[in-house]
């Protein structure tokens, strides 16, 4: 039976204004809904399709053996139990051609890819392989010979690449998420363009066994979800180191959490922003930095100029040639089957030689050098996604110089080795384009996935938008449920649940604006909450200095609750925090008003001997006002 024929088949209940977002299909699962009737409706939906999203939609008899290994099993047993999902066709799903939108180069792998096979064990259900710009070459989705990818909400403009049938797939509400490729941009731009989430992940942290490579030593796999905590759900899940995959990456600790706020975050100077004559795009940024500053951001401005040039380096340096070593056997034999746009971008690598490589890499390290610098005042950078976007009929006319258009704010991010989010941020308002969705990329260093994703899920939610054609709602995951004071709830699960900061409640000259307050401030620890102890201590103030220092104590009965500060403070800088705390003062555990304890400073004992119990004024503060006047 064809999938045409498959969709036809109407399942036993009106499943057709089902949101396929996870928490809407959980809801249904535990509700008794059909496994087969729920794959048996997104067959229908992928058959619909009018933009050229697919380029292979799986037969009855493809999808049996994944609905089969699931009948029988309880739907909350899996993370991702009967969840429909798209893949990229350049990441191989076993059984199923991977063409990497060339015929004459498709094969037939025995194996899905590293990441595909992580979420096949989770339950998920494949139901297709998604239209690409040609071996992953180009941000427009027009360079395919399976047709032009449209835009979901417009078919005349160009859907984003080269992941476009992904990106296209998940805003029609076909599936769930999908996964996509990101090596300049191409798991951004169409997020960007189909009002999507679009996780760019930290390099390395899910695995391109399997994948066919664009430049590999920066090709990551990404997320499309229509929200982010779906895209945080389907993270979890996806990523895994794997031994096959040298470029594969452990997740590390994401230390200090800006996501919560307040956080300083950076925004290109005015010289370096490009909207290519779209006012409308200005307009919805300068409204999504207004947006960030209602969460509690802070907006720093940053010179973008070594970001920009670094994002040149990536089609104009030696990096071409990577691509051209993907696919040389087969563009020197047949360099005809090649789309003609990305077979001149890709002969283009012919020419570079060694010499130039070393170089563009000597210049690499000196761009990252002055680009990391932005981290020492801003925990994130916020940017357009893409400047503008154009009508399919302009790509097709001049398709290199409007496609590099599209990566002005995005070719740096691998070369950079950061992370990085694309969030919806509104519609534009007018111009050519009034209507279509237009996006903003948060992005921070590698291993801050999980705050980025917490950041646009604020982000997201704050903006109340339709995506897909379902609008954001009680039903929908969120990442707001985060215990500040312990652990992120569901970290990566290759990662130990540990963000890589230690708490530490601070008492007195340790306090925001105190003279010790840059002992934590310059390793990087970030002001928590304010909060008093249990009633169970008494303050001293303790003789010595030259700085004046308070000694907090736990005692048996008479004490009172101590106005404190809580920090976070980087795991690989606490020992060397501790290791200058004096006598007799020390960590130890403290009990907080509301009955939790975490490591915070404590007297000994004999340290109060010939100090004065200063309990009664209230806290530090308030003593050192009333020593005042």
């Amino acid at each position: 039976m064809s999938p045409t024929e498959i969709a036809s088949q109407p399942p036993a209940n009106d499943l057709s204004q089902l949101s396929f977002d996870l928490a809407s299909l959980r809801c249904a699962y535990r509700q008794g809904l059909r496994l087969r009737d729920v794959i048996a409706e997104a067959a229908r939906r992928c058959a619909s399709d009018a933009h050229h999203a697919f380029i292979h939609r799986l037969s009855e008899a493809e999808l049996e053996p994944h609905l089969a290994r699931l009948e029988g099993l309880d739907a909350s047993s899996l993370p991702l139990y009967g969840v429909p999902f798209v893949i990229k066709d350049n990441i191989d799903l076993a059984g199923v051609p991977t063409t990497a939108a060339c015929p004459e180069f498709a094969h037939t792998p025995n194996a899905s890819a590293f990441v595909v096979q992580r979420l096949l064990d989770a339950g998920a259900i494949p139901m297709g392989k998604a239209n690409l710009d040609q071996f992953a070459t180009g941000l427009n989705g027009t360079r395919s010979p399976y047709g032009a990818c449209a835009n979901a909400f417009d078919a005349d403009f160009i859907s984003g690449g080269s992941s476009s049938g992904s990106a296209v797939s998940v805003a029609k509400g076909w599936v769930s998420f999908s996964l996509g490729t990101d090596t300049a941009g191409s798991g951004r731009v169409p997020a960007a363009f189909n009002n999507l989430i679009g996780l760019k992940p930290t390099c390395g942290l899910l695995s391109t066994t399997g994948v066919v490579p664009a430049c590999r030593s920066l090709d990551t796999v990404n997320i499309f979800a229509l929200h982010a905590g779906d895209a945080h759900d389907v993270l979890q899940v996806a990523a895994g180191f794997d031994n096959n995959d040298a470029f594969s990456r452990t997740a590390a600790p994401h230390g200090v959490d800006f996501s919560g706020g307040p956080f300083r975050f950076g925004v290109p100077r005015e010289q370096d922003l490009a909207f290519f004559g779209n006012d409308a795009a200005r307009k919805l940024f300068d409204a999504a930095v207004q947006r960030a500053i209602s969460l509690g951001g802070t907006p720093v401005e940053v010179d973008f100029s070594p970001f920009l040039e670094t994002a040149r380096l990536l089609y104009e340096g030696p990096w071409v040639a990577e691509r051209y070593q993907a696919i040389r056997d087969f563009i020197d034999e047949q360099p005809e089957a090649v789309f003609p746009p990305v077979r001149s971008i890709i002969e283009a690598g012919r020419d570079k030689s060694a010499a130039d490589l070393f170089a563009a890499q000597y210049r690499l390290k000196a761009l990252k050098r002055a680009c990391d610098q932005v981290w020492q005042t801003v925990d994130c950078l916020l940017t357009p996604t893409a400047g503008t976007i154009y009508r399919i009929a302009e790509m097709q006319a001049d398709p290199i110089r409007l496609n590099s258009h599209l990566g002005h704010y995005t070719n740096h991010m691998n070369l950079l080795d950061y992370a990085a989010v694309a969030v919806p941020a509104g519609f534009l308002a007018d111009g050519d384009a009034a209507g279509l969705p237009w996006g903003v990329t948060f992005a921070a260093p590698a291993h801050k996935d999980i705050s980025l994703l917490r950041l646009a899920d604020r982000f997201q939610r704050s903006l109340s938008l339709e995506v897909g054609g379902y609008t954001l709602g009680a039903t929908t995951t969120s990442l707001a449920n985060v215990d500040k004071m312990g652990e992120p709830v569901g970290l990566l699960t290759d990662n130990p649940a540990r963000s890589g900061t230690i708490p530490v409640a601070v008492c007195g000259a340790h306090l925001s604006g105190l003279p010790l307050n840059p002992q934590l401030t310059s390793r990087g620890a970030r002001l928590l909450c304010a909060i008093d102890s249990a009633p169970r201590y008494k303050l001293f103030a303790l003789p010595g200095g030259p700085v004046a220092r308070p000694g907090m104590v736990r005692v048996p009965e008479g004490g009172q609750a101590i106005p404190l500060e809580v920090w976070e403070v980087p795991a690989e800088h606490f020992g060397s925090f501790v290791a200058g705390i004096p006598a007799p003062l020390g960590i130890g555990k403290v009990e907080l008003a509301d009955g939790r304890v975490v490591p915070g400073f404590i007297c000994e004992g004999i340290g109060t001997e010939g100090a004065t119990d200063i309990t009664h004024f209230g806290g530090w503060r308030a003593y050192l006002a009333n020593r005042s006047t």
